[in-house]
């Protein structure tokens, strides 16, 4: 219904630009945040205290043995300081000594990553679309590549599955099928970005996301670090929350842009698979304009 409707995806991305993945055996939990497993959710609680969302993650088809140890992922996606480190621990009993706080923390990964919702117990959509998509991204690319594939929790926007993380980047993207999902994940790898089917970038709150994609698909800039935004400014004379702002977009070469970003009300629809209608107002960019 979203897709028949022609909602923006741009700005539904999360943010928090530093991640915990966290690989996961077994069936997924109804939330991160509350893991049955003591130690897990102790790691959790002390990543949020570190300032560090936490995905649980696994690999597309045959599930690991309870004895083959875990991989956990720490990620930056702030533009000019993306890195995933790999950590390797043999069972739960090591988590409260993974170093949260260290940015260098880690094996370095150098191939892009592409996480993928497959969470089904938020929401129905993922599991069956998402799935879909992993295995048919597991069957269609090289073995080399599809180690850096991964299913994982709840990345949120259910009504844009199948959806997907792309790391070291950090750009979030729904209503991928195989063709656009490996697109997306090259492009990460090449420190690019491909804008079709882009939610937006998890380092940026949703303005400065909307802001960034009406540049970067106007301009055809595809350079992941090309352009970073500013904090939004109010507009004079508007007020309330559904007010316009104008977002700041810097880019590389010295330009500067102003975006004027504005939720735009939308018809009612279903936010996840199986929930009521909801109101719904997504963002769009309504004008750019230059600055000296």
């Amino acid at each position: 219904m979203s897709a028949g409707l022609g909602e923006p995806l741009a700005g539904t991305a999360f943010t928090d630009s530093r991640l915990l993945c966290v690989e996961h055996l077994g069936p997924w939990p109804r939330s991160v945040d509350r893991h049955p497993d003591p130690a897990v959710a102790a790691l959790v609680a002390r990543a949020r205290t570190a300032g560090r969302r936490t995905l649980l993650v696994r690999r597309p088809g045959r599930r690991p043995g309870p004895d083959s140890g875990r991989t956990l992922l720490l990620a930056d996606t702030a533009p000019g300081r993306t890195r995933v480190g790999a950590l390797r621990v043999r069972g739960p009993g090591e988590l409260a000594d993974v170093p949260l706080d260290d940015a260098g923390a880690g094996d370095p990964v150098d191939a892009p990553m592409l996480l993928v919702c497959t969470h089904g117990t938020r929401d129905l959509c993922c599991a069956v679309e998402g799935r879909s998509l992993a295995a048919s991204v597991l069957t269609t690319e090289p073995e080399d590549r599809a180690a850096g594939l991964w299913e994982c929790s709840h990345l949120g926007g259910h009504r844009f599955a199948p959806t997907a993380l792309v790391l070291p980047t950090g750009y979030l993207y729904g209503r991928l099928d195989v063709a656009t999902a490996i697109a997306a994940r090259k492009a990460a790898g090449q420190g690019e970005v491909e804008t079709a089917h882009c939610r937006g970038r998890i380092a940026w709150e949703p303005v400065g996301q909307v802001a960034e994609l009406r540049i970067r698909e106007a301009e055809g800039l595809r350079d992941a670090d090309g352009l970073t935004i500013g904090p939004a400014l109010p507009v004079d004379g508007e007020a309330g929350d559904e007010a316009p702002v104008d977002v700041p977009v810097y880019a590389a070469d010295g330009r500067r842009r102003l975006v004027r970003v504005a939720p735009s009300p939308d018809a009612p629809r279903p936010l996840s698979c199986g929930a009521g209608l909801a109101r719904v107002a997504p963002l769009v960019a309504t004008g750019v304009r230059a600055l000296a």
